[in-house]
């Protein structure tokens, strides 16, 4: 299968390309397309280099599927272009995910949507993806009434700057800044701009795209994201209220048998997620799992995941991978 890769030379891209590899995902010609000051750089995959080709050159070799990681301006602008030649396009962008046309997906919870005609199809936002994926198997169960979350990002999510930023900090080095304000040794409250509702973009995106995953709007959805000074993975705090009653042991069962969900979750031996044991993962890592006392039908839960890989490339890959699978590539 022909695949484009676009945005190949960035920190998502590049990942794209690794998990692509790792899963073996049929590709018998890879297209590494960036800017038009990256043309003609290489890339590697599984062992060969790759030379980056222009958005024009990838359309006219006419790939299957153009896997986008170049943000939004870059996806509106292009990716119809894409679609028109016949190439299915799968966004990581924010671009499609609101578009009411586009279906936007988690593979383990609506990628029965898919059809052929789909040819813009929206990865969700990373921090949105792992906590749905730990939440629908409940939502089935007990049907979630409220959600409120609180985010702990890595810097990875903003891109190679917010890394160097946080390195350059830890060893005394002035240089370029991804933020406003230093990252080592602090956390920010405030992930992309702020809107006119005193949320910030971030937070919006957890709200809509929750429901529109699930296919329920009448979840209800409040949050508030934080960037941390680490590198490998985000993680939540998770305040679920649900309509019905659950039992504990029984919500354990559910995680467990849930698809790309790891349960860690032992109190005695102190065992709980963090982004070290998530990163180079694609699992959801669920645990601080317990009732919350204040209020009936309400659950505690704490979230981990790497946002490069399952909340961006892996989940990416794994909507190729079930189109594949159906036969709509």
């Amino acid at each position: 299968m022909k695949v484009a890769v676009v945005g190949a030379t960035g920190l998502v891209g590049s990942k794209m390309l690794q998990v692509l590899a790792e899963r073996n995902f049929p590709v018998t010609e890879l297209l590494p397309v960036a800017s038009e000051r990256s043309v003609g750089k290489e890339v590697e995959f599984k062992g060969k280099k790759y030379k980056v080709v222009s958005m024009t050159d990838a359309i006219a070799a006419k790939p299957a599927v153009a896997i986008f990681s170049a943000g939004g301006s870059t996806s509106l602008e292009w990716a119809p272009r894409f679609a028109e030649a016949g190439i299915t396009v799968i966004d990581n962008s924010s671009a499609w995910r609101m578009d009411p046309a586009k279906p936007l997906v988690v593979p383990e919870i609506n990628a029965d949507i898919l059809t052929a005609d789909d040819k813009i199809i929206a990865n969700p936002n990373c921090s949105t993806i792992q906590m749905v994926v730990a939440l629908n198997p409940l939502h089935k169960k007990y049907s979630i009434k409220r959600i409120v979350v609180s985010t702990y990002q890595s810097v990875t999510g903003t891109g190679v700057k917010a890394v160097t930023q946080l390195l350059n900090e830890r060893q005394g080095i002035v240089g370029d800044r991804a933020y406003k304000y230093p990252i080592d040794l602090n956390v920010i409250p405030q992930i992309d701009v702020f809107l006119e509702n005193g949320y910030t973009k971030e937070e919006m995106k957890m709200v809509k795209e929750t429901c529109k995953i699930m296919r329920d709007d009448s979840i209800r959805v409040t949050a508030t994201t934080v960037r941390i000074p680490v590198i490998g993975g985000h993680s939540e705090s998770v305040n679920v209220e649900f309509e019905k009653e659950f039992d504990l042991a029984e919500v354990r069962t559910l995680l467990k048998s849930a698809p790309g969900v790891v349960v860690v979750d032992d109190n005695v031996n102190q065992l709980y997620p963090m982004p070290m044991d998530a990163h180079e993962k694609d699992d959801v890592f669920v645990g601080r799992l317990r009732r919350d006392e204040s209020q009936p039908n309400t659950l505690n839960m704490w979230v981990v995941s790497d946002n490069l890989r399952k909340g961006a490339a892996t989940n990416a890959i794994q909507i190729a991978e079930y189109l594949q699978s159906k036969g709509l590539l």
